[in-house]
């Protein structure tokens, strides 16, 4: 059984700054790539930070230059460094990490079950 829990999210004023987490459990045999997705209340999900077991990383437009995302492969872990953060960032931050489990014949995608981040203004 795989699972994915993120931690991190909260309340935080315009400017701010917040960091995720997000730890894939169980029974792994290989984590491919992990990233974050965000869905804000009547908008669609979309794709927020992606990053690759070699460390290439692909983050969206809107957040480039505040966002990092980083991963402790040995741990299977992920982070997202969120910084200067905006109103319109508000939002429930999902994890996912695209792998083949224990006993599996491919690669699947696990999400785990998201975190709130609020940003006042």
């Amino acid at each position: 059984q795989v699972q994915l829990v993120e931690s991190g999210g909260g309340l935080v004023q315009a400017g701010g700054s917040l960091r995720l987490s997000c730890v894939a459990s169980g029974s792994i045999i290989r984590v491919e790539s992990m990233g974050w997705y965000r869905q804000a209340p009547g908008k669609p999900r979309e794709l927020v930070a992606h990053i690759t077991d070699g460390g290439t990383t692909n983050t969206a437009d809107s957040v480039k230059e505040r966002f990092t995302p980083s991963r402790d492969i040995a741990k299977n872990t992920l982070y997202l460094q969120m910084n200067s953060l905006k109103p319109e960032d508000t939002a429930v931050y999902y994890c996912y990490a695209y792998l083949i489990p224990n006993g599996g014949s491919g690669y699947y995608n696990y999400w785990g079950q998201g975190t709130q981040v609020t940003v006042s203004s």
